[in-house]
C-alpha cells in the first residue's frame, strides 16, 4: 500500500494518460481485470480521478504477473497442424496463450507442470451438438424421468450444481465437456429469433469457448430473394441476419421441407428438386443460393446442412443430389450417418449402408466436408430443428413428442428414442458411422460427431475412440449387434486402426481448420493455450474419459476430474460486410410480416459475455 504522503498526493494532470495506463494494466490478464472489478476499482473520467486503483493494485505484483511464463514440460506432444506427431516438445505459455520459448537463456517459467510420459493434446472441438437454445431448454422441461435416475452434479465451493440425462443443465453441460478435455462447442441450430435466449444460456455455460449456427434454410426472406432471382439481396440478407444474431454460421435444416410442414398435414419435401409451397423454389435453388451468398461473404465455415430425407430408407441417393448441389461452392453435410442409408421405402429388411458411394464422392471433391453422427446403444432424445422428422420418429418409438414452429424462419420437433443393438435397423446405424470414419481417405475433412444428444451423448466419444482405435474391441463389439448387420457390413473387412495422431485430427486439428478457427486445434505459437493432458493406457476409452489436466486460456481448469477453476469462456461470433443499403428492403420486409419490431431483432455486442468477433476473410 502507498504510504500516507502518496494517498494525499494531488491527481496528475494528464489524466487521459494516465487512465490509458490504468486499463492496460487492469487488461493484462483475467485474473486482475477480475479483481479490479469484484474490487469497484477503475478509472475515472473525471480530472479528480482517483489513486485508489493503486491503493488495491499492487504494482509490484503486477508486474511480475504479466511476465508470468508456464511451461508444459517433457510431454509427448500430438500437434497435427504443425506436423508434430507423438515428440517430446515443451510449450510455453504465456496470457493465454502459446508462446515461442524465450530467447533470454535467464528467463525461467513462474509454473511448470511436468508432463514427462503423458500425451499433450489440443482441447478438444465439437463442432456439432445441441446445448443451448429454445428447443434444448424444451427437451430438458420435457423429460424429467431422463434426469431421475441420473448423475448428479453437486455444488462445490467452485462450481454450481446441475442435472444430467441425456440433455444436461447449462452448467453441467460446461463441467463434463471439460472434464472430457473438450474446450470449445458449437451449438448447431438456433433459429435467428431465439438468438437472445441462447446467448444467455451460453452465458451460463463454464468451461469453454462456444458459438452458435442460426437456422436459413427455410427462411421466408431467403426463399422469396431466391425465388425472385436477386442473389444480391440474398447475399445482404444473410450478412444481415448472421450479424444480427451474433452467430458463426449458418444451418440448413430440410431445407423447405420444414415450410412444406407447417402449411400441410404431415407436409414435406421428398427430393431436392420438389417445390416448396407458396415460394416457387426447390431445396437445391435454396442450397445453391446460400452456398454461393456464404462464400461470396467470406465466411469461416461453409453452409452447415442437414440434408432433407434424413433417417428414410434410400436417402443416400438425396444426400448425393445435395452434394452435387453446391456446384463446387463449400458444403458441411452434418451427422451424415443419418443420409447414408439404402432400402426400399416402407421396407425395413432391405435397409442398408451406402456409404461407399458417397464416401467415394467426398474423397475426390475437396469443396465437401463432413461430420459423422455416430449413434451409441441406449436411451437418448432427438432434438432437432426439422419438424417433420419429429413427428416420424415420435410415430416410430411410440413416445411423447413437441413440436414447435418459429414464425418465418424455422421449427422443431422433439422426442425420446432408444438405440437398441439387436434392432437392425439400429445396428446398420451403428454400422454407418463406422464406416465413414473408415473409408474417409481425409481425416482433415471429417469430425467426430454424435449429434449431441440425437445419435447419443458427447460423453461417448472416448467409446467411439476405442471403436477407431482397437480393429480386435471393434469386432468383438461387433458379435453383440443384428447378424444381418454383421454378415452385411464392410466393417469385418476394415482392419484400419486409428493413431492417436488421427484422433487428434478429427477431433481438434479438423474441426477448427473446418470452423476457420485459426486459434484453436493446434499448439503453435499464438494459438489459444487449450491443452489436454492425458495419460496413456492400453485401453483407449479409459484415456480419454478421464484427462489428467485440462488447461483453458493457460488456466488448469480440471485435473483428475475434478473442476479446480470455473472458468468462463468467450462467444465466437461474425458479422460479415453487406450491402448497407439493402436494411431498407429488410426493415420494410420485417414490420409488415414480423409480430416484433424490427430495432428489437439484432442481439448487441454487449449482451454477450467474453464475445470475440472472428474476422470473414478470403481463405
Amino acid at each position: 500500500m502507498p504510504d500516507k504522503t502518496a494517498r494525499q498526493a494531488k491527481p496528475q494532470k494528464n489524466s487521459a494518460r494516465r487512465a490509458q495506463f490504468c486499463n492496460r494494466i487492469a487488461g493484462a490478464c483475467r485474473l486482475h481485470y477480475a479483481y479490479t472489478r469484484r474490487s469497484g476499482a477503475r478509472c475515472c473520467p473525471n480530472e479528480s480521478h482517483s489513486l485508489l486503483v493503486f491503493q488495491l493494485l499492487d504494482l509490484r505484483f503486477l508486474t511480475a504477473s504479466m511476465s508470468e511464463f508456464f511451461k508444459i514440460e517433457g510431454g509427448y506432444v500430438f500437434d497435427p497442424l504443425n506436423t508434430i506427431d507423438g515428440q517430446v516438445h515443451d510449450i510455453w505459455i504465456r496470457d493465454g496463450k502459446i508462446i515461442s520459448p524465450p530467447s533470454d537463456p535467464s528467463v525461467r517459467p513462474t509454473r511448470t507442470l511436468n508432463a514427462s510420459g503423458l500425451v499433450v493434446m489440443p482441447g478438444g472441438i465439437d463442432m456439432h451438438s445441441h446445448f443451448a437454445g429454445p428447443k434444448v431448454n424444451a427437451a430438458r422441461k420435457m423429460r424429467p424421468e431422463d434426469k431421475r435416475n441420473a448423475e448428479k452434479v453437486l455444488r462445490t465451493s467452485k462450481t454450481h450444481s446441475g442435472t444430467m440425462g441425456s440433455v444436461p443443465s447449462t452448467f453441467a453441460t460446461g463441467y463434463k465437456y471439460a472434464g472430457l478435455g473438450y474446450t470449445t462447442a458449437f451449438d448447431a441450430a438456433v433459429p435467428p429469433l431465439s438468438a437472445r435466449h441462447a446467448h444467455e444460456e451460453l452465458a451460463d455455460t463454464p468451461c469453454i469457448d462456444k458459438g452458435f449456427f442460426t437456422l436459413l434454410g427455410n427462411n421466408h426472406y431467403v426463399m422469396k430473394s431466391i425465388a425472385d432471382q436477386e442473389p444480391e439481396k440474398l447475399r445482404a440478407f444473410v450478412g444481415w441476419l448472421t450479424g444480427a444474431a451474433k452467430a458463426y454460421a449458418i444451418k440448413l435444416v430440410n431445407p423447405g421441407g420444414v415450410e412444406v410442414w407447417k402449411h400441410r398435414a404431415s407436409g414435406n419435401v421428398h427430393t431436392v428438386d420438389e417445390v416448396v409451397d407458396h415460394f416457387g423454389v426447390t431445396p437445391r435453388d435454396i442450397i445453391r443460393g446460400l452456398a454461393q451468398a456464404v462464400d461470396e461473404l467470406h465466411m469461416p465455415h461453409p453452409i452447415h446442412i442437414h440434408a432433407n430425407n434424413l433417417g428414410i430408407p434410400g436417402n443416400w441417393e438425396t444426400t448425393m443430389r445435395t452434394m452435387e448441389a453446391l456446384e463446387g461452392h463449400r458444403g458441411h453435410i452434418t451427422h451424415i450417418q443419418f443420409h447414408s442409408y439404402g432400402g426400399g421405402d416402407g421396407d425395413e429388411d432391405t435397409f442398408c449402408s451406402r456409404v461407399q458411394p458417397l464416401v467415394d464422392y467426398v474423397n475426390s471433391h475437396e469443396n465437401i466436408t463432413v461430420d459423422v453422427g455416430h449413434i451409441v446403444f441406449g436411451d437418448t432424445t432427438s432434438m432437432t430443428g426439422d419438424g417433420p422428422l419429429g413427428y416420424f420418429l415420435h410415430n416410430v418409438f411410440g413416445t411423447k413428442w413437441f413440436s414447435s414452429d418459429t414464425e418465418m424462419e424455422a421449427g422443431c420437433g422433439i422426442a425420446p428414442i432408444k438405440y437398441r443393438n439387436m434392432s437392425m435397423v439400429h445396428a446398420w446405424q451403428w454400422a454407418v458411422g463406422l464406416e465413414w470414419y473408415l473409408l474417409m481417405e481425409d481425416p482433415w475433412r471429417i469430425a467426430m460427431s454424435t449429434d449431441h444428444p440425437n445419435g447419443g451423448t458427447f460423453l461417448s466419444y472416448p467409446l467411439v475412440i476405442r471403436l477407431l482405435m482397437d480393429r480386435t474391441y471393434r469386432k468383438d463389439f461387433m458379435k453383440t449387434i443384428h447378424p444381418k448387420v454383421r454378415a452385411g457390413s464392410v466393417l469385418a473387412d476394415l482392419d484400419r486402426e486409428y493413431t492417436l495422431n488421427e484422433i487428434a485430427i478429427i477431433t481438434r486439428a479438423s474441426p477448427a481448420k473446418l470452423l476457420g478457427l485459426k486459434n484453436k486445434g493446434h499448439l503453435g505459437v499464438g494459438a489459444d493455450a487449450d491443452i489436454t493432458i492425458y495419460t496413456p493406457h492400453e485401453n483407449k476409452q479409459t484415456m480419454f474419459e478421464l484427462p489428467r489436466f485440462v488447461i483453458k486460456s493457460g488456466n488448469i481448469i480440471v485435473e483428475q476430474g475434478d473442476i479446480r477453476h470455473n472458468h468462463f469462456g468467450k462467444t465466437f461470433h461474425i458479422a460479415p460486410e453487406f450491402d448497407r443499403g439493402a436494411e431498407n428492403d429488410i426493415r420494410e420486409w420485417f414490420e409488415q410480416y414480423y409480430s416484433i419490431r424490427f430495432r428489437n431483432y439484432p442481439v448487441s455486442a454487449d449482451y454477450l459475455h467474453g464475445e470475440e468477433q472472428v474476422i470473414c476473410e478470403r481463405s
